[in-house]
């Protein structure tokens, strides 16, 4: 049975050249639903293998080339195989990269065989179960039939479902979903905590001496102890919050697993019964053709078939570090099967490799998980990283932890020498002597639980998910977690025209070729004529070579998008391949890119900003170098000029060369895109004296010279809708807008204008930017406003050199060149629509809309999740102080050495103020006033002057209210404090009013600023209506129905009143306080504060180590916690090549040396050798 056998049998190859039956009508071509198609016939990259050895037969040792690795065992065996190969045996292909297996595997012939595949049409779009079988035998046998319907039949058929048995076989290109954490372990992981434990277990004997007091105890008739209750209520507190805790955390991993999802989807292009489709890369298959162009991100393994000098950089899947030439399989199996050198022959596509130049196909072998990257990322899967705000909060809970549970532990022993100091006179009996320590243990213990912030990183998370998600709504998606609380304080935008400013959808207007030109009516043009007139004018030579111009030398293709037919790739192509449609007679771009033998391909050149292919003429004569790009550039490389009508040229004079740098800096003043056409024709290629590259091809800049000019064509592209309101509303914000550029600056200066960016400032090129000293770039920054004619390199030093001057930089880029750029930024953001895979890999933001509107978007909500943050800390810690000041205060002064608020009170305080506060306050959404104000400092506080100042009043006034409840509350109230019924109601009434108090308080801490208004906006936010809707509602159940497991009671109308009215007044209080000036409250707390620093200070080293006890840190493999002993005097330390993360790709063949250099003073760390390339 094909497939089921380890390894095959040693074989010997027939290299005799087969007939290849053109297939492509073999195949009814119908689409997929969803998908585009364009034609495919006679794609210049699907050429078949031929072999000049004749019948010469090289054996191999095929069972030595295909052995299963130890623990692969199981990828070599598949039930009912009609395949030639299992998935383990294509996986001997690559890791490591072996000839040997694809000599073995038949080469690219035996390999497709083998798949059912074809190199030229691809699969069928028919393909359900495989209808015949193939045989390892059959596969790798040159003499072997080419199709299917003449081998052995399938014994079985396993549905009905497209590509049913190739599914079945070799998977999907898609990574199982990570197992996802149960509910119960999340409640598992919430309940671990050693608080936790310790006030269980003390709940647990409290519960027990409850029992024993109920059951084992003899009391007076009628009487029935509850002491069992408070027990029973603690536990089932901690149960409510354990449970309400991992329920989010459950949320949350949800919610990032979704965007993961999302993060990872895109789009690919592969060839299916001979027409080429856009299909999702889930859908990728193994037998499928696959496109490969710049910037493309491969998305799984394969055999190279043909192209032109295709490079990929295989860094991140290989460790190596040089662009990789791809050599054509038939070319490989060539040099195999003659016994010629193999040295730099690779034919293999590595999935997570990035396309540097080039283009071609490639048929694909490994999808999912036995793809080289899937592999890879399987391994390596890791939790959702700790974003900068998360590991600052973090670090601001533990000190508040510290000091938590410094005043719990004094707490303790106060009432501990307390009850030890009554154990003398104490007449109780032991099992309620017992009870009462366990009371003191419970509230010290509680006051930790209390004091612990748990909600601030459960508030950054709620946060980001609420905001990433809202945000993917509205066109951006956030690749990095970290980029979303970044941008809220970005000072500077750099961002690109096309597309990003202006609409992308570009149509040609205008044009001049020799003594002609053209322009869209309307235009005041006096000697211009309409295209259409123009266009009927020429001849039909003239039509060819300006059709050659735009259809050859060109990466765009026809086919069919969103129903309709149109031309799919750069915008620039598409509008002068539909100028060629609509007016220059082109029927078909794939029957003219079929008529023409194209030679070589010259990808484009972002420093010359041009790109170009050569010909062979259809008469034999020569061969035409066809080169398009930036006209001005452009028309420096010609010497001569073509007459558009009999094509007959002549000299260049200075007189034309003014004439049509007018015509450019007339098309560039109205906001037109220009691009020139220009060529040469040569008698023979190479030309004599070329410059050739490694590979033997033409370098372009080498023939960059004496070029013939024909033209130059004026590209509208608008500026979009909303843009210049957009770069208004960044503007008011205190963010800076630039233009970066590859236009000319005529062009550039008319679009920034249009856009609002260019006001007074500063227009430079790129090459004279980049000439500049740093200290010349850095005094002409404040007042760049637009870069042209810029290089995605001129792009990266803009941004290293804001980012030098104290800027936080987001950058946009669509390129594979903008790499650079985009990782510099503090915010990269790449485009859904037009932008490279290598771009999106690089930056933070995909724009799915390509629309810089779209950023300020990202900036809101980049804001509101800092203020979110910001709102919750301002409540939370209020709600901290007050009720551990509160409780401590009111246990010491109590004869009964109890608080005022009993243990199962404070847990549903702590409840309020960290799950259900940071659901309300982290949700809230941004309103266009947030735009109002100036970015933060990048070292900006996380508690600001204004934050300290509502947390210092709210909580004097919340303890100033709870304090004289408790301690006057008897004698306004005129209670008699023998009566326990009514000190029990007065003590529910204090603690009735603490928490009505946080629910106002809720309100105050929606606003950060002194404005008063702190109802805007609140009807937007459904999560902060539920929140309080659910707190006043438990509340109320919980004082009519709490009882003895809450240790209150029930109260009247006009006590609710008194509590309601009171806990109100911390609304009017707040408009107080925001009266109060900032610079005020600054030098006051300076004053008052020191003394409670110093304290702080001393409490903290006092009890550091007790504080840590209730702070588990969690490193994860982002953030790893390293731990680094004192060492003096020692040379080196050896880390083995076991500890290398293999997500990076160094392959270190030694051991990593980092060598610690003056190890008392500031030590330096240096990582193995930098001038060898490896740290």
């Amino acid at each position: 049975m094909a497939g089921d056998s380890l390894a095959p049998p040693t074989l010997a190859l027939d290299t005799r050249t087969r007939n290849r039956a053109d297939t492509i009508d073999s195949y009814r071509a119908t689409t997929p639903s969803g998908s585009s198609f364009v034609s495919n016939i006679s794609n210049p990259f699907l050429t078949p293998a031929t072999s000049d050895c004749g019948s010469s037969f090289v054996s191999v040792d095929a069972e030595a080339a295909l052995r299963p690795d130890p623990g692969t065992e199981t990828d070599f065996h598949v039930e009912d195989n009609p395949f030639a190969f299992s998935p383990g045996q294509l996986n001997k292909l690559l890791n490591p990269k072996s000839l040997n297996a694809f000599r073995a595997l038949g080469g690219l012939d035996g390999i497709q065989r083998g798949l059912q595949s074809d190199a030229s049409t691809g699969l069928s779009v028919d393909e359900t179960s495989v209808q015949a079988r193939v045989t390892f035998e059959q596969a790798v046998r040159r003499e072997s039939d080419r199709f299917p319907e003449t081998w052995d039949h399938a014994s079985q058929q396993h549905g009905s479902d497209p590509f049913a048995d190739r599914i079945r076989v070799y998977g999907k290109n898609i990574l199982p979903p990570k197992k996802a954490t149960p509910l119960w372990r999340l409640m598992w992981n919430a309940y671990n905590d050693k608080v936790i434990i310790l006030l269980s277990v003390a709940a647990a004997i409290s519960l027990a001496l409850g029992f024993y007091e109920l059951y084992g105890v003899q009391h007076p008739p009628g009487e029935t102890p509850l002491d069992w209750v408070e027990g029973v209520a603690i536990i089932v507190a901690i149960l409510i919050v354990t449970l309400v805790g991992s329920l989010n955390d459950w949320q949350k991993e949800r919610a990032f697993v979704k965007l993961n999802v999302k993060k990872e989807d895109r789009e690919i292009k592969v060839v299916r019964s001979g027409k080429s489709y856009v299909i999702n890369v889930h859908d990728l298959l193994v037998g499928d053709v696959v496109h490969l162009e710049p910037g493309d991100v491969i998305p799984v393994d394969g055999i190279y078939i043909d192209g032109h000098d295709l490079k990929c950089d295989e860094s991140s899947a290989t460790g190596e570090s040089d662009a990789i030439k791809k050599t054509p399989a038939h070319q490989v199996m060539k040099a195999l099967e003659c016994g010629g050198s193999t040295k730099g022959l690779d034919p293999f596509i590595i999935s997570g490799a990035k396309v540097l130049e080039g283009v071609g196909t490639f048929l694909c072998t490994s999808v999912g998980v036995y793809s080289s990257f899937g592999k890879i990322m399987m391994s390596v899967r890791t939790d959702i990283e700790a974003t900068p705000l998360q590991k600052k909060l973090e670090r601001l809970a533990v000190a508040i932890a510290k000091l938590g549970s410094s005043a719990a532990l004094f707490l303790f022993f106060i009432l501990l020498f307390r009850f030890l100091g009554s154990l003398p006179t104490n007449t109780a009996t032991p099992n309620h002597k017992a009870s009462q320590f366990l009371d003191i243990l419970i509230v010290a213990v509680t006051i930790v639980v209390v004091a612990v912030p748990e909600g601030l990183p459960l508030a950054v998370t709620l946060a980001l998910a609420f905001a990433t998600k809202r945000m993917l709504k509205e066109n951006n998606l956030v690749r990095v977690l970290r980029a979303c609380e970044t941008m809220g304080n970005a000072t500077t935008i750099c961002s690109d025209k096309t597309g990003t400013l202006t609409t992308n959808k570009m149509t040609v207007v205008a044009g001049t070729f020799g003594e002609t030109n053209f322009a869209k009516a309307g235009d005041e043009e006096p000697k211009a004529q309409s295209i259409i007139q123009w266009a009927s004018g020429l001849s039909q030579a003239a039509k060819d070579v300006i059709v050659q111009s735009v259809a050859i030398n060109s990466t765009a293709f026809e086919g069919v998008d969103a129903g309709e037919f149109a031309f799919i790739g750069s915008k620039t192509e598409t509008a002068l391949l539909q100028m060629a449609k609509d007016h220059l007679g082109m029927q078909s771009l794939s029957e003219v890119r079929a008529n023409e033998l194209a030679v070589q391909m010259m990808p484009f050149d972002s420093g010359k900003k041009c790109m170009g292919a050569v010909i062979k003429l259809r008469d034999g004569s020569g061969y035409r170098l066809l080169v398009k790009g930036a006209s001005e550039i452009l028309l420096g490389y010609c010497d001569e000029k073509a007459d558009i009508n009999t094509l007959a040229v002549s000299p260049l004079t200075s007189s034309d060369r003014d004439g049509l740098t007018a015509v450019i800096d007339s098309y560039a003043k109205n906001s037109l895109r220009t691009i020139g056409l220009i060529y040469r024709d040569f008698p023979q290629w190479p030309p004599a004296h070329a410059e050739l590259g490694e590979e033997g091809h033409v370098e372009l800049a080498s023939v960059l010279k004496n070029l013939v000019f024909l033209g130059v064509v004026g590209i509208q592209d608008p500026v979009r809708p909303g843009v210049p309101e957009a770069v208004r509303k960044a503007q008011q914000a205190g963010v800076v807008v630039r233009m970066v550029t590859g236009d000319n600056a005529v062009t550039a200066k008319a679009i920034a204008t249009e856009c609002g960016i260019y006001t007074d400032g500063i227009i430079m090129t790129g090459p004279a930017f980049r000439a500049l000293s740093d200290a010349e770039k850095d005094a002409k920054l404040p007042k760049l406003q637009v870069l042209a004619r810029s290089s995605p390199e001129d792009k990266r030093i803009l941004v290293t050199r804001l980012k030098a001057l104290g800027h936080t930089v987001a950058v946009t880029g669509d390129g594979t060149n903008d790499a650079p750029a985009l990782k510099a930024a503090d915010v990269g953001f790449s485009m859904g629509v037009c932008g490279t895979e290598v771009a999106k890999e690089a930056s933070e933001i995909v724009l799915m809309d390509d629309n810089f509107a779209s950023i300020l978007t990202a900036l809101k909500w980049g804001r509101s999740v800092n203020d979110s943050v910001q709102k919750f800390l301002q409540f939370q810690i209020t709600v901290n102080i007050t009720a551990v000041l509160l409780a401590f205060i009111t246990a010491v002064s109590s004869e009964e050495m109890d608080p005022v608020l009993s243990a199962v009170q404070l847990l549903w305080v702590n409840l309020i103020m960290d799950t259900l506060a940071a659901l309300a306050l982290a949700t809230d959404p941004p309103t266009d006033k947030i735009l109002d104000r100036k970015p933060q400092p990048k070292h900006a506080p996380l508690i600001t002057t204004n934050m300290w100042k509502m947390i210092v009043g709210q909580a004097i006034f919340q303890l100033a209210v709870t304090l004289v409840l408790y301690f006057a509350g008897a004698k306004i109230l005129h209670y008699d404090t023998q009566n326990g019924d009514q000190m029990l109601e007065l003590d529910t009434m204090v603690f009735n009013t603490f928490v009505w108090m946080q629910i106002f308080n809720q309100l105050n801490n929606r606003r950060l600023d002194n404005k008063f208004n702190i109802f805007e906006g609140v009807h937007r936010n459904e999560f902060f209506m539920l929140i309080a809707v659910i707190m006043v509602g438990a509340q109320i159940a919980i004082v009519f129905l709490g009882g003895p497991a809450f240790h209150i009671k029930p109260i009247n109308g006009p006590q609710w009143a008194i509590c309601i009215i009171v806990a109100a007044m911390c609304l009017p209080w707040a408009v107080a306080i925001r009266l109060v000036p900032d610079p005020l409250f600054a030098r006051i707390a300076s004053t008052v504060g020191g003394p409670f620093a110093g304290a702080y200070k001393f409490l903290a080293k006092a009890f550091g180590k007790f504080g840590h006890l209730f702070k588990r840190k969690k490193s994860t493999p982002e953030d790893p916690e390293i731990n680094v002993p004192e060492i003096e005097n020692a040379p080196e330390i050896i880390i083995s090549e076991g500890n290398c993360d293999p997500v990076i790709g160094n392959n270190f063949d030694q051991p990593i040396t980092i060598n610690i250099e003056q190890p008392n003073d500031n030590p330096t760390i240096r990582i193995g050798d930098p001038e060898k390339g490896r740290c």
